[in-house]
């Protein structure tokens, strides 16, 4: 079984095989052990059921995610299976693999990749130039978590797992006003 954690959002998410829960949470932090137990038992699992966990990368909250990481590397290095990091852009590719991916990142500019682009930002004005090189644009609605585990056991089976770190895309908001 493939455990996928997601909290590079507001709220938790999680998937175990076909079953998913989304958690809307006032601390990140302090819900994500008791959800993530929660849920691997209502789905009827023990942690020793699980083969491997996901996580995604980002983008996205810039401290969720570093969060995530860390704790699906913790859970990885006691159950002694291996942790995937997944980004946004590998689930929206996966759904729509012809599709420019633009997600706004809520500080005026987009994180965005395709099949032509690398993950990068772009303004507003180059995403609408950029997006008419493909047939689709997406991002604008949340990807489908679903599709993670057949992307970790992809990238499991063809041997490509790197570690999980944060897919950081531009400076953090303190990088970025530090004087």
């Amino acid at each position: 079984m493939i455990f996928i954690i997601n909290t590079s959002g507001t709220g938790l998410e999680f998937v175990l095989d076909d079953k998913r829960k989304s958690v809307v949470v006032e601390k990140q932090s302090v819900a994500l052990p008791a959800a993530a137990e929660s849920f691997i038992a209502e789905c009827g699992a023990k942690w020793s059921d699980l083969t491997a966990i996901g996580v995604v990368v980002g983008p996205g909250s810039f401290t969720g995610i570093r969060m995530g990481i860390a704790y699906a590397k913790g859970l990885a290095l006691g159950l002694n299976i291996p942790v995937v990091g997944i980004n946004a852009f590998e689930l929206y590719l996966a759904a729509t693999p012809d599709a420019f991916v633009a997600i706004d990142s809520g500080r005026g500019d987009f994180f965005v990749a395709s099949t032509m682009h690398a993950p990068c930002t772009m303004t507003i004005e180059e995403v609408e130039t950029e997006q008419m090189k493909c047939p689709r644009t997406v991002g604008h609605k949340p990807f489908d978590l679903l599709l993670a585990p057949k992307i970790v056991i992809d990238k499991i089976t063809r041997g490509n797992v790197e570690p999980a770190v944060p897919m950081y895309l531009r400076p953090s908001y303190a990088e970025e006003t530090k004087k």
